[in-house]
Parts: structure tokens; C-alpha cells; sequence
């Protein structure tokens, strides 16, 4: 039956992880840019929320949460395909199942979003649209329905309470491939290319500190006390994550930058997500991690996934492994579906990428990206400021 207080707070969860994407991540990553591609990192986050709405509507729920028949370990069926059969009546474990789909939905959302990171300032705006329409369906949804749909890794009870393979190592291998198929920024390293609003980008860090609150503890799907342990975990690893990052470059460097805080941060936040609904305050101060653009969300998913079969057990504050396994053999059956993402996201997303490029141009001209994407792609300037 559905219970109103679960309801309310997974309607609250599901507006915040949509507010991670739109204006968060829009924001944080608009800031890093310089300004003459602001605008098109701005269009192409709230145009991948756009574009993967549909899709999710279309096929993706259907394919990750329903039974796939004799292909159930491998992926979902089409029986709720266009959302069929989901009613003001029909109910997910104690929440409507509309509450249930929106929420997932905004999992969706951000994970191709947190991609544009790999290739901004240097995409074609369609090359980008196609390959996150492929992405989505070919390489998110086949792992959210392993880990999360019943698929073999839920089967082995892998452990991944909010995304930390199915969000992070996902995005952050498919962004280091891209990056690489892609190529770095015309004169990157040797010119410098300072972000050209930092305001701006620790606003929308901001906005995903508190918007993941929603991420992990909303992934407990009800009020409960493991929400509010997945909320405090989060806290604190988030506040490691800053003073972690800060410390080191304030011995490495000499001074503590703003850029640096804010990237501690996000890197604390997703690290803890695949633990958040396992552990306890421990080990959310020791799941961290402190390096550079990648490891924030590919190394960090690969981190806290792993080290959700160490401080999941109950001797060190977890609330105990599936089946009473030891920590030896959930850390066994974490490896494999950290190695089996990787594999996916990573193969799966150079392949699109070079599908992508059959169709269309993967990256803009030089002059292009010299004049930048706003004008270039958009006809449009962020700032029209007049002395």
C-alpha cells in the first residue's frame, strides 16, 4: 500500500536530483568554461534532461524494471514501454509507481550529462545528441537493469545503493574515452584556459552538495533510517572530501583554491554513493578520494564500489553483507561488477563514438572552436555586456 510519508519524501528526492542536473551541473560545469562556450554547455544539459525524458518514457523504464524473460540477466522487456500500464493506482513497494519512474528518471538524466565534461568546448551539438540518444540506451540502461533491474549483477547481490556503478564508473570511463577519441582542446596544455566563472561554478557545486542528498537517500525509496544515514554518510564525505583536497594543495602549492574545494567535494559526494545505504559514519570519512577530473566520479565510483564490500560489514559499522558473506567475498563480487562496467562503458562508448562520427562530425573545425560554440553552433553570446 502506499505510504504518504514514504510518497512525500521521494517526490522531495526526485526534485532534487533533477536540480543536480538543471541548474547544478549546468552551472558548475558553464563556470569551468570559457565564455565564449558557456551557452553550449547550458543547451547541451538541459537538452540531454529534454532528450532523455522521452527516451525514458519511450523504452528505457521499461528496459531496466520489467522482466526480461529468457534475456532477464542481460536486459529488461517491453511491457511497459510509452509507461503502459503505470496508473495513479499502480505502486512500487510502498510509493505510486509514477513517484518510482520519475525518480529513476532523474538518474537518467544526469548520467549522460556528466559526459559533457569529457568533450565541452570542442562537440558538435548534433554529434553530441546522437551519441547520448545511443548511450543512453545501450550502455545505461543494460547496467542499471544488471544492478538495479534484476538483471545477474542484483542476481550475484552486487551492492550499489545510489549509482556508484551505474552513475559514476559509468560516466567517468565513458568520459575518459571520449576524451580520448575526441582529443584535447586546441593549445591545451599550453595555453592556459582558466575557468571564466568561478561564482558561477561553485553556485552549481553548491547545488549538487545539497541535491545529493536526494541522490543517496532518496535511493532508499522511503523515510526511513537508512535514508537518514544514507543523508548523514553523504554530509561527511562530501566535508572529507573538501578538507581532504584543500590540505593537499595547500602543502602541494601553498595557498587552497576555490576550484580545488568545490572538486574535493563532488569527488567525497561520489565516492560514498555506492556505499551510502551500507555503511556507517566511518566509513563514509574513509571512502574518499583526492585527485584530478576523472578520478571525481571514475576512480571515485570504482573506490566507493569496491570498498562498499569492506565497510558494508557489520564489524566495521555496515549493516552486514548479503547472505552473511565475508568481506573477502563481497569484495569478490563487487570486482566483478566494477570490471564488468568498466568493460562496457568503456568499450560500448568508443564504439558509439566512432558510430557517431559515420553520421556526422564528432568535433567542430578550428576556427570553430576558436570563435566558440556559441556563436558558432547557437548564434547566441552568454554575456552581451556594453561599457
Amino acid at each position: 500500500m502506499i505510504n504518504s510519508g514514504d510518497t512525500a519524501w521521494l517526490l522531495g528526492a526526485t526534485a532534487l536530483v533533477l536540480f543536480m542536473t538543471l541548474p547544478g551541473l549546468a552551472l558548475f560545469y558553464g563556470g569551468l568554461v570559457r565564455s565564449r562556450n558557456v551557452l553550449s554547455v547550458l543547451m547541451q544539459c538541459f537538452a540531454i534532461a529534454a532528450v532523455v525524458s522521452l527516451l525514458w518514457m519511450l523504452v528505457g523504464y521499461s528496459l531496466v524494471f520489467t522482466d526480461g524473460g529468457a534475456a532477464q540477466a542481460w536486459i529488461g522487456g517491453l511491457s511497459k514501454a510509452f509507461l503502459a500500464g503505470i496508473t495513479v493506482e499502480s505502486v512500487t513497494g510502498t510509493v505510486p509507481e509514477s513517484v518510482f519512474a520519475m525518480f529513476q528518471l532523474t538518474f537518467a538524466i544526469i548520467t549522460p550529462a556528466l559526459i559533457v565534461g569529457a568533450f565541452a568546448e570542442r562537440m558538435r551539438f548534433a554529434a553530441m545528441l546522437l551519441f547520448s540518444t545511443l548511450w543512453l540506451l545501450l550502455v545505461y540502461v543494460p547496467v542499471a537493469h544488471w544492478v538495479w533491474g534484476g538483471g545477474w549483477l542484483a542476481q550475484m547481490k552486487f551492492l550499489d545503493f545510489a549509482g556508484g556503478s551505474v552513475v559514476h564508473i559509468n560516466a567517468g570511463v565513458a568520459a575518459l574515452v571520449a576524451a580520448l577519441v575526441i582529443g584535447k582542446r586546441r593549445g591545451f596544455p599550453s595555453q592556459a584556459m582558466t575557468p571564466h566563472n568561478l561564482p558561477a561554478a561553485v553556485t552549481g557545486a553548491g547545488m549538487l552538495w545539497v541535491g545529493w542528498f536526494g541522490f543517496n537517500a532518496g535511493s532508499a525509496l522511503a523515510a526511513n533510517g537508512s535514508a537518514g544515514m544514507a543523508m548523514l554518510v553523504t554530509h561527511i564525505a562530501a566535508a572529507a572530501g573538501c578538507v581532504a583536497w584543500m590540505a593537499q594543495e595547500w602543502v602541494r602549492f601553498g595557498k587552497p583554491s576555490v576550484l580545488g574545494l568545490v572538486t574535493g567535494m563532488v569527488a567525497g559526494l561520489g565516492t560514498i554513493t555506492p556505499a551510502s545505504g551500507y555503511v556507517g559514519p566511518g566509513g563514509a570519512l574513509a571512502i574518499d578520494d583526492s585527485m584530478d577530473v576523472f578520478p571525481v566520479h571514475g576512480v571515485g565510483g570504482i573506490m566507493g564500489t569496491l570498498l562498499t564490500g569492506v565497510f558494508g560489514a557489520a564489524a566495521l559499522g555496515g549493516i552486514g553483507h548479503p547472505d552473511g558473506r565475508t568481506i573477502a567475498a563481497q569484495l569478490g563480487v563487487q570486482l566483478i561488477g566494477t570490471v564488468a562496467t568498466i568493460v562496457w562503458a568503456g568499450g560500448m562508448t568508443w564504439l558509439l563514438l566512432k558510430a557517431t562520427a559515420l553520421v556526422c562530425d564528432l568535433r567542430v573545425t578550428a576556427e570553430e572552436e576558436n570563435e566558440g560554440l556559441d556563436l558558432v553552433l547557437h548564434e547566441e553570446r552568454g554575456y552581451n555586456i556594453t561599457s
